[in-house]
């Protein structure tokens, strides 16, 4: 089959249909990935035992023609900071060289349960902490539509796979835009769920009030079909919404006209690039043109964002990092002579300069005589932050924005320069920090040919609305591209 069209749905009526088996598209995709991921380094672990196992499976029942699940056969990756029974998860970490879970995160299990082929573990900013992919201790990877570039973080291998064609679809985690950004970067869709619409039970934590699961799939329909198999209750994650969940799909066949498109004011400002505005504003003209009515919102705290995030992730990680001691799992200095020196030699050695930096930021946030002055302060603006948005969906049905001010930059050009890196989620730590939900849809390319993404951001529970107004984006792009 030609990999470089191929859709979920696609990929499972092949299968259903008897044009191909999982099996063999199991082994194409594998193919695939060791021909070409050498240079892209998109994958860190193949799980080829258990997708074939998967495989044989879903052909044994597609051959007695018994219905088949809504991702039957599909080739999937999980990003290596969800656990996965029985393969690595390092979560791009030296500290976690050699764990291997006993168990299945929840969204991982639910996708083999709906029939999809697990690929392996994929490539991601050490403990998802990045913008570019380049803080992984085993390498960066790269964007598979221009080399030189970064692929976005921190779920750039999910983000790479699905625009390198190695997996259908793939799972990231978005904890300040790291599912938003990426996608952006490579020319993919992906979602950021609400907080709490999917379960993070086997979700290796960076900031539990801010960490989300979502997909990267080629088309907005895939990113429904796979929202709606990960999303809902789970009694393994108490924060985990009991909210029933919708049938996105079926959604998508609403029409968009009469929906109300916030434009906010704060996203158009200096520091976007021109290019990218230009793209944007193309998008909110075509919506118009099928009947959705624009008008501009405000969202007066949003410079506050960035340093609100990273006062609270960066507090929130030094907590949840706090278990990686050398004693339970992973990796364990062994030349110290007391636990202490046990404790510090295997932080020192096991963990990289940025995961460093932000458990120091985040201690000092959470010290005594410190702790008002940084982490409640942020809290209190988290809560201001989250009644813009409740302000704005008062009276429009979703916001339309950039999801990135500059296209994919260079590899190593902000390295040296962690301010710079920060700025780059300026666009999409406000949604994050107040837990709405909200995808990146492709919306065009630069002179250079690097992609760029729209982001259209929903009300809480609302991916359903959201989703409308991004296939018709999507759509909108394609007859663009087709000349229609």
């Amino acid at each position: 089959m030609n990999l470089e069209d191929l859709t979920i749905d696609d990929a499972r009526q092949a299968v259903a249909s008897g044009e191909t088996t999982a099996t063999a598209l199991a082994e194409q995709h594998y193919d695939r990935i060791v021909s070409q991921d050498v240079e892209i380094h998109s994958f860190l672990a193949l799980s080829r035992e258990r997708a074939m196992a998967q495989a044989k499976k879903i052909d044994e029942m597609a051959a007695k023609g018994n219905p088949l699940p809504p991702l039957a056969g599909v080739p999937v990756g999980i990003k290596d900071v969800l656990v996965m029974r029985g393969a690595p998860a390092t979560a791009g970490s030296l500290i976690l060289k050699g764990y291997r879970p006993p168990y299945d995160a929840t969204a991982v299990a639910k996708l083999e349960e709906a029939g999809a082929v697990l690929l392996g573990k994929l490539n991601c900013d050490e403990f998802a902490m990045g913008s570019s992919n380049e803080n992984s201790a085993y390498g960066p990877v790269l964007n598979p539509k221009a080399l030189d570039r970064v692929p976005g973080g921190s779920s750039g291998g999910s983000a790479a796979a699905v625009a390198a064609h190695f997996a259908v679809a793939t799972l990231g985690s978005d904890t300040g835009g790291s599912i938003r950004q990426p996608a952006a970067f490579c020319g993919v869709v992906g979602v950021l769920p609400t907080y709490g619409r999917v379960s993070r039970y086997g979700l290796i934590a960076f900031a539990s009030s801010l960490d989300r699961v979502g997909p990267f799939t080629t088309t907005v329909k895939g990113a429904a079909t796979v929202l709606q198999v990960i999303a809902g209750k789970d009694v393994m994650d108490a924060t985990s919404s009991t909210r029933p969940v919708d049938d996105y799909v079926a959604g998508l066949t609403k029409p968009v006209q009469g929906l109300r498109i916030g434009v906010p004011e704060e996203y158009f400002g200096e520091g976007l690039d021109a290019e990218i505005r230009s793209a944007i504003d193309g998008v909110i003209d075509g919506l118009k043109m099928v009947g959705c009515v624009v008008k501009p919102v405000s969202l007066p705290h949003t410079k506050y964002a960035i340093p609100t995030y990273y006062v609270i992730a960066t507090a929130e990680a030094s907590s949840n990092l706090s278990r990686f001691d050398g004693v339970r799992f992973g990796l364990r200095a062994e030349e110290a002579n007391t636990l202490s020196a046990m404790f510090r030699k295997t932080r020192d050695a096991g963990f990289g300069a940025e995961v460093k930096r932000r458990i120091l930021l985040g201690t000092y946030a959470l010290s005594a005589g410190y702790y008002d002055a940084y982490y409640r302060k942020a809290q209190q603006v988290r809560t201001l932050l989250t009644h813009d948005f409740l302000t704005a969906f008062a009276e429009v049905d979703v916001l339309v924005a950039p999801v990135t001010p500059t296209p994919a930059f260079k590899l190593g050009e902000k390295t040296d320069d962690p301010v710079q890196m920060y700025l780059e989620d300026i666009y999409s730590v406000a949604a994050s920090l107040a837990g709405i939900c909200g995808v990146s849809v492709p919306c065009g390319q630069t002179k250079e040919g690097l992609p760029i993404g729209v982001q259209v951001l929903g009300k809480h529970f609302d991916e359903s609305t959201m989703l409308r107004v991004a296939q018709a984006v999507e759509t909108q792009q394609a007859s663009r591209e087709f000349g229609a």
